[in-house]
């Protein structure tokens, strides 16, 4: 009897180091003394994240999500309107495969009338200017406008500095706002 449960618990120790060892492997390769997930898995967990957060119904033009991949832990960032939108990227996060932990740090902006006006302006301002309509046309547009006390941000990406000029003028170009952050980043599509 004795035998037989050495031989499962040596069956189980080969199978954990064969699970293991692409791990191990990558760990020697790079020099490092921790297991590290291996670079395609990571690549597809960046993936799988991104097409989540995207995928949000409640996702739109005045929330500002990001986040980080590091091995198996996802931290998510950002600012949104509504806590639903919080909740619901966390759990479609969680939700895929390889991830052992989410860090939840997305902030949800306080209610007001107020910021909710400015939210609309802004948005006027920026997607009926010409040369940044074209933006508007996305699922999700790529200028996301974060509005929070009176105070505006644009994030996101646009094809072009001029693109990121305009925007930054169209927005400061509202009334009632109190300062303009232009976060934008240049992608150059």
């Amino acid at each position: 009897m004795q035998s037989m449960e050495n031989h499962g618990l040596t069956l189980a120790i080969s199978v954990t180091a064969f699970l293991l060892a692409p791990g191990l492997c990558a760990a020697q390769q790079t020099g490092t003394s921790a297991l590290v997930a291996p670079a395609k898995a990571t690549d597809r967990l960046t993936r799988e994240v991104r097409h989540e957060l995207v995928m949000q119904p409640y996702y739109g033009v005045f929330d500002d999500l990001s986040y980080a991949v590091s091995g198996s832990v996802v931290t998510l960032y950002g600012r949104v309107t509504k806590p639903a939108l919080k909740s619901g990227a966390e759990d479609a996060v969680k939700r895929i495969e390889g991830v052992s932990k989410v860090d939840d740090q997305i902030k949800v902006l306080p209610i007001s009338s107020m910021d909710d006006q400015v939210r609309r302006a802004e948005y006027r301002a920026i997607y009926s200017h010409p040369g940044l309509d074209m933006y508007a046309l996305q699922a999700v547009p790529s200028i996301h406008i974060i509005v929070e006390n009176g105070r505006v941000t644009l994030e996101g990406a646009v094809a072009s500095q001029s693109d990121k000029n305009l925007a930054g003028v169209a927005a400061n170009g509202v009334s009632g706002v109190f300062s303009v952050g232009n976060n934008l980043r240049v992608d150059g599509r």
